[in-house]
């Protein structure tokens, strides 16, 4: 008789360690890139941005368009003298158009400035969209990443309403999903747990915000990023090799909503009698 232990089956290793929807994202995400760099026409991907980008200043004419005087002053009053003629063009284009477009609230997210932009932002959705999608599922995932960009985006138009600058990037989804992480990925191991060594840790339910405040591997964290973002809207810092400033903005509003939303979205764990 063979006493050894009964082992799990061992499969391959994945070349890539990502849950499906995670690959799937990030494989959409430099698939729009590449078809913009590569295969679209200049006149064409200025129409894609104009169609899918975020600009506060068509929410604002399009609940009081009087302020159109105050949205093309604003963009000739901001970033680089030697555009403020282009600034100033694109703003009356914007102002004439008069076009909601609601669903931008979510697809800017679906474009980035450049390879840079695209690459980094993957790179965080990666690290921080993975648990989240492994303990949630594909679905929570992407209501999460849905509502983090929609929020981002909203609170975008409320800090700067007459801004006619497109706003692209997945940067607030992927703050709601960094949320929602810090919810549960922060805690201590589970002590005294004597299941055998290959099988998983029981499900833990996320922690409570005063848990957070006693975790200070949380707190640590949830700190560096507060105040990273602020910096990021104080001084108008540009990521590393970009010219466009960071909208903090957007990834505070996705934070706070990934960080208040995840607790309702997060599975519960059934208890098998």
């Amino acid at each position: 008789m063979d006493a050894s232990p009964e082992f799990p089956r061992q499969s391959r290793v994945p070349v890539f360690n990502l849950p499906g929807v995670v690959t799937l994202s990030i494989g959409l995400l430099l698939a729009i890139q590449a078809v913009r760099e590569f295969l679209l026409p200049d006149t064409w991907d200025i129409s894609l941005v104009l169609d899918l980008a975020l600009v506060p200043a068509r929410w604002t004419l399009w609940f009081d368009p009087g302020q159109a005087t105050e949205v093309i002053r604003a963009a000739g009053d901001s970033g680089d003298p030697s555009l403020q003629a282009a600034r100033e063009a694109f703003a009356r284009y914007i102002a004439g158009e008069h076009a909601l477009q609601p669903w931008t609230l979510a697809t800017y997210a679906l474009l980035h400035g450049s390879w840079m932009h695209v690459i980094f932002n993957s790179v965080w959705l990666a690290a921080f969209g993975s648990p989240v999608a492994r303990r949630c599922g594909p679905w929570r995932y992407g209501v999460l990443a849905l509502a983090g960009t929609v929020a981002g985006g909203l609170l975008h138009v409320l800090v700067d309403p007459l801004s006619a600058g497109p706003l692209v990037g997945a940067s607030a989804g992927i703050s709601a999903l960094m949320a929602a992480a810090a919810r549960f990925v922060f805690q201590p191991p589970v002590s005294g747990y004597g299941g055998p060594p290959w099988q998983l840790p029981p499900h833990r339910p996320v922690e409570t915000i005063p848990e957070l405040l006693r975790n200070r591997t949380a707190v640590s964290f949830l700190a560096i990023w507060l105040v990273t973002n602020l910096l990021f809207g104080l001084i108008s810092m540009p990521l590393v090799g970009e010219s466009a400033a960071i909208a903090w903005d957007a990834h505070l509003g996705g934070f706070i909503v990934g960080f208040l939303l995840f607790p309702f979205l997060d599975p519960r764990e059934t208890v098998k009698a």
